[in-house]
């Protein structure tokens, strides 16, 4: 990975990224989605946002890719667009929080997404043995 002040464009990019998360509305929304996927009333409910301007951020979402919609019924359910997004909410929750070391709350907010993507491990023989009587 080429570090930001090597690459402008880049750099630009990630900026512009930002500014979709700079939202409060719209970082509101990605965070309750942390907890996994909703339906637009659910979403109002937790967050408290209102229909019209929830339906307007939402949009935006879907727009810039951040959350992926699915039909359930006559109902549309969201969830976040991919891993990349559900890290990055998590470390601004955990760097924002302002509560204690925030090297500490970055950890445990990364280790549960990391343990979500890491593989499943192989048991070992010992996990196959029975103990015949």
């Amino acid at each position: 990975m080429m570090a930001l002040y090597k690459d402008r464009a880049r750099a630009e990019a990630a900026a512009e990224t930002l500014k979709v998360y700079a939202q409060p509305q719209r970082l509101m929304i990605l965070s309750c989605l942390l907890a996994g996927e909703r339906n637009v009333s659910e979403i109002d409910s937790v967050t408290g946002i209102g229909q019209p301007a929830l339906s307007q951020q939402l949009a935006e979402l879907r727009r810039k890719e951040l959350v992926k919609t699915r039909r359930q019924g006559t109902q549309i359910v969201y969830t976040l667009a991919g891993e990349a997004v559900e890290l990055c909410v998590r470390c601004m929750e955990a760097m924002l929080s302002g509560h204690g070391n925030a090297h500490e709350a970055l950890r445990k907010a990364i280790s549960p997404a990391a343990s979500a993507r890491s593989p499943a491990r192989k048991a070992g023989t010992a996990a196959f043995a029975q103990i015949l009587p």
